[in-house]
């Protein structure tokens, strides 16, 4: 078990490879892909229709679980509490390599490669309230909710949600987002349900590729970027609060 997985309620890493052009719609096309793939990683065997998107997942009651969807421009794929992050990053790689074939996608068709680390939080206390008492109680910020209205009734907060997004090197074609969100989103997959508190890394590059061949090289440079980033960072800066948090709540 990855040493993210020790502060929150699930860990994954998420892929998104997005394209310029949209992908085939033809049945044979998403099943040829969705055999190759069950072959290859057996528990994908549930297949799943959800708005917009097509999907291969496994049993998702498991604690561990993975998933591929194909969206009309992109091709998403996540491992949900993997064992290790060698075996998660394998089978993002296994995806990268056969997808394109079966997909007929160009390099001059891709348009980015982002790499996510999430790290979901389940709680009874209200989601707004434990981000705004971790992250921002204590910052300048804390001052516009100082919790007396103008008539003295009772302020709450009832949306806190920060993000930082950051451009890595001088071009700008490498790109960081740090995400908290408190609200619950539309049903896609990967998605397990309930109304957790997640805190996403993300970590994108932007295309054209000169060959297919790089995407695999572009995925190993993403996930290192993402795990000094998650170590440095997103840990003591965003999850270590937030379990600290829940934790003093009971």
């Amino acid at each position: 078990m990855s040493v993210f997985s020790a502060f929150c309620s699930d860990f994954y890493v998420n892929m998104r490879l997005g394209l310029k052009l949209d992908l085939p719609e033809r049945r044979e096309t998403v099943l040829d892909l969705f055999d190759r793939v069950r072959r290859a990683f057996p528990r994908l065997s549930k297949f799943q229709r959800y708005e917009g998107e097509l999907a291969l997942e496994s049993d998702s009651s498991q604690r561990e679980w993975q998933w591929v969807a194909l969206r009309q421009t992109s091709i998403r794929a996540g491992h949900v509490n993997p064992s290790s992050l060698a075996d998660c990053y394998n089978f993002h790689q296994a995806l990268l390599e056969v997808a394109p074939y079966f997909l007929s996608i160009s390099p001059l068709d891709i348009d980015l490669l982002e790499v996510v680390f999430g790290f979901d939080f389940e709680t009874e206390h209200d989601n707004d309230s434990i981000v705004f008492d971790a992250l921002l109680a204590n910052s300048p910020l804390a001052g516009l909710a100082d919790g007396i209205s103008m008539d003295g009734g009772v302020e709450r907060v009832i949306d806190a949600q920060p993000s930082l997004a950051l451009s890595l090197g001088e071009e700008g074609q490498m790109q960081v987002v740090f995400e908290v969100r408190t609200k619950p989103r539309l049903p896609v997959a990967g998605d397990r349900g309930g109304d957790p508190i997640s805190v996403f890394l993300t970590v994108r590059k932007f295309g054209p590729l000169g060959s297919l061949d790089e995407l695999k090289s572009e995925f190993s440079s993403l996930v290192a970027h993402a795990e000094f980033l998650a170590e440095q960072r997103v840990l003591p800066c965003l999850v270590m609060p937030i379990h600290e948090t829940l934790q003093s709540r009971g």
